[in-house]
């Protein structure tokens, strides 16, 4: 190991080689191993060795159960070498996936625009590049101005992927929907280097995903959301969507039962949750 690569984490777990020269192993089992991770390698340790260089790596976003032993494993980690596919596992799941994407973002540099969207209103802000850090629970973001800010992981709303001239080039970029500290919903566009794009849409994804709203709203709640969203006041709901005060206060308590909105404090002060924020940017989309 050089004196510039730093171990991540070295765990027991077990492997499964799915997919060897573009064939997928039918017969393959789990094994045992030592899972070693740092800041440069994977590397799973058997009798063998098998060293894999991260930037050689892609993480499939899906599962590849090639049998029933791939499928017995009701989390696992599919990772792509050049064509092979294999599958890692952990006790501790998620907190391996964690220090993977740390391993390859901690310390990337990727261009970013923050603000680019306040409360559904495009802003003026210029792309300037910005460092990143992994936590368990939030992306950091430090920018070339200065300006510091966090995308909790937990409070993604919509995410979109578009291509965009980002630096004069056509680059991927990820729109992600977060609040800032007041609670106000924001839109952060980052694009960069496609290996890092690739894999920090698959973290900030799996936030996203566990915010993902299929509800079934009236017009009026949908028109109540949408308010919300923009930045209207709980209190202010009643005169700014038509209804009287009665029918308002019906539609929070609904809201809160479907986890759309939370209670800040009493008297029904309300702000959107992540999922809530993701069906006000649907209902716009539609509008």
């Amino acid at each position: 190991m050089s004196n510039t690569e730093k171990k991540i984490e070295d765990t027991q777990g077990k492997y499964l080689h799915a997919v060897k020269g573009g064939r997928e192993l039918t017969d393959a089992e789990w094994q045992n191993c030592r899972i070693v991770l740092t800041t440069a390698r994977l590397m799973i340790v058997t009798d063998s060795k098998i060293t894999m260089p991260l930037e050689k790596i892609d993480v499939l976003d899906e599962r590849v159960d090639v049998n029933r032993n791939a499928a017995s494993e009701s989390y696992y980690t599919a990772l792509d070498i050049d064509g092979d596919v294999i599958l890692v596992t952990t006790a501790d799941y998620q907190g391996f996936r964690t220090n993977f994407f740390r391993a390859i973002l901690d310390g990337a540099v990727i261009y970013v625009k923050h603000p680019a969207v306040v409360g559904g209103v495009i802003q003026g802000s210029e792309w300037q590049r910005g460092r990143l850090t992994v936590t368990d629970d939030t992306v950091r973001m430090v920018l070339e101005d200065g300006q510091k800010f966090i995308i909790e992981r937990d409070d993604i709303g919509e995410m979109e992927t578009d291509q965009r001239e980002v630096a004069e080039e056509e680059r991927s970029v990820i729109e992600v929907e977060h609040t800032d500290e007041e609670g106000t919903s924001l839109q952060t566009y980052l694009s960069g280097r496609q290996y890092h794009i690739s894999v920090l849409k698959q973290l900030l994804e799996e936030g996203a995903e566990r915010n993902r709203a299929d509800l079934d709203l009236t017009a009026t709640e949908q028109r109540v959301v949408m308010a919300l969203y923009s930045g209207v006041s709980p209190f202010a709901i009643s005169e700014f969507v038509g209804i009287d005060v009665e029918r308002v206060e019906e539609i929070y308590d609904q809201l809160i039962e479907l986890d759309v909105i939370e209670v800040v404090r009493e008297r029904k002060e309300v702000s959107l949750t992540p999922q809530g924020r993701t069906v006000a940017g649907e209902a716009m989309g539609e509008q």
